[in-house]
């Protein structure tokens, strides 16, 4: 007996946030329309804090809706406003500033079909930063819980992220807007889809994710330091792990120092030294609160490598 089609190939809606990228918004647009998956895909961009630019919308084929996010400011409630807006079985997110290889959808709903009670799937990613290109590889096939308490797991990046839209209504839940600045809020939800069934993850670069001063998320101090103390309260697990309490607490220290707040930056590379003591950041961090400039020198670096803070 032939599967029914919407379990062979279910529907996709591709949920974009924007924000003041016109051009690099086209680009992930085209890209997901161009996907080689045979079901259905619709994409829907949510503009937040800007006016929609209804040019951007097509008919037939793959259309492309716009649409303004009518939840709270930020990425978090902007995902939220097309997860409700979309009506079909499965909803993956794009940034505006990322876009995807052709066989994205189509390997990645192959292998979540193989794991039914799995609320998701993700994949690789390519980090462009510069004009350098650094592949970025989880090297399983499933994410546990207990691997993403241990580490953020980076290539785990939003833009590569297929839910499953009923587990997202229903035990997952929603996006949290409450997240500072709507920063970690990818963290959370694969922390919290990863305690029901393992993530599923394809484990090949199908996501090209773009690093650079044009973020604007980039150089966010302030609710970088928010978001991860949130997430420390809000994770427990994560908060009792020394290695991923001392990382979290690096990642703050090192914003502080990058802010210039020489004080704050000592005291919680001082915590990061405690729980961890080969957490490099409190290092970094220390070095870089005696010259606030030299954390740009870092990050450059970093991110040449496909690497974050």
């Amino acid at each position: 007996m032939t599967a029914p089609a919407s379990r062979v190939t279910p529907s996709v809606t591709v949920i974009i946030p924007t924000h003041n990228r016109p051009e690099q918004v086209r680009q992930a647009i085209e890209a997901a329309r161009g996907q080689h998956y045979r079901g259905a895909v619709r994409v829907l961009v949510v503009y937040d804090r800007a006016d929609p630019e209804e040019a951007l919308r097509r008919d037939g084929d793959r259309p492309v809706t716009v649409v303004s996010n009518s939840r709270s400011p930020g990425l978090a409630g902007a995902r939220n406003t097309g997860i409700l807006a979309a009506d079909t079985e499965l909803v993956a997110f794009c940034d505006d500033d990322d876009y995807w290889e052709a066989t994205k959808l189509e390997r990645q709903v192959a292998a979540l079909q193989q794991e039914p009670e799995a609320p998701l799937a993700s994949s690789s990613i390519i980090v462009e930063y510069e004009g350098r290109s650094s592949p970025r590889y989880a090297g399983t096939d499933r994410v546990t819980h207990a691997m993403l308490v241990r580490s953020r797991m980076s290539m785990l990046h939003s833009s590569t992220l297929l839910f499953r839209r009923d587990r997202l209504l229903g035990d997952l839940g929603l996006i949290d807007e409450d997240v500072p600045g709507s920063q970690n809020e990818d963290w959370d939800i694969l922390l919290r889809a990863a305690s029901l069934h393992p993530v599923v993850h394809v484990d090949q670069p199908l996501v090209h994710v773009r690093w650079g001063r044009a973020s604007y998320f980039s150089r966010r101090w302030d609710t970088k330091i928010d978001s991860s103390l949130w997430m420390l309260e809000r994770h427990p697990d994560v908060a009792a792990n020394p290695q991923a309490a001392a990382r979290l607490l690096g990642q703050v220290a090192f914003a502080h120092a990058c802010s210039g707040d020489r004080r704050d930056a000592w005291q919680y590379a001082g915590q990061v030294l405690r729980r961890d003591p080969r957490q490099w950041r409190w290092l970094v961090a220390s070095l870089v609160a005696l010259w606030p400039p030299s954390g740009e020198h870092v990050l450059g670096a970093l991110h040449r490598l496909g690497r974050g803070v």
